[in-house]
């Protein structure tokens, strides 16, 4: 089973998030801060993991794991609440794999992720 991190301020986000992550057969995780999903991925890094932009240090998180062994590796999906320009552009710099737009839904989702679950 692949493991799945959804980094977000927000609990309504976060449960959504897994419930559906969850029945697409991910084992998912979640961090309400930076912090907290920095400590968790010192002890194991997810396949997938999910960063809210309107999170404090939200880059530094995507390029503080970039920078751990086997970081490289991780899919990491900056989360925008509009296709702001500017904002895509420094998650793709700071090391984005690609942006999701929020709020996501089951169909979103399904759609970005369910071929994943159903590959590994």
């Amino acid at each position: 089973m692949q493991r799945f991190m959804i980094a977000d301020s927000s609990d309504v986000v976060r449960k959504v998030g897994k419930r559906i992550l969850s029945e697409l057969d991910f084992m998912v995780s979640e961090a309400s801060n930076v912090v907290e999903a920095l400590s968790s991925c010192q002890v194991e890094l997810p396949e997938y993991l999910i960063v809210d932009s309107g999170m404090d240090s939200a880059l530094e998180l995507i390029s503080a794991i970039r920078g751990m062994e086997g970081g490289k590796d991780v899919k990491i999906y900056y989360c925008v609440v509009e296709a702001d320009l500017k904002k895509l552009m420094m998650g793709k710099r700071a090391g984005a794999t690609d942006f999701l737009l929020k709020p996501f839904d089951r169909k979103i989702l399904t759609a970005v992720f369910g071929h994943r679950a159903i590959a590994a």
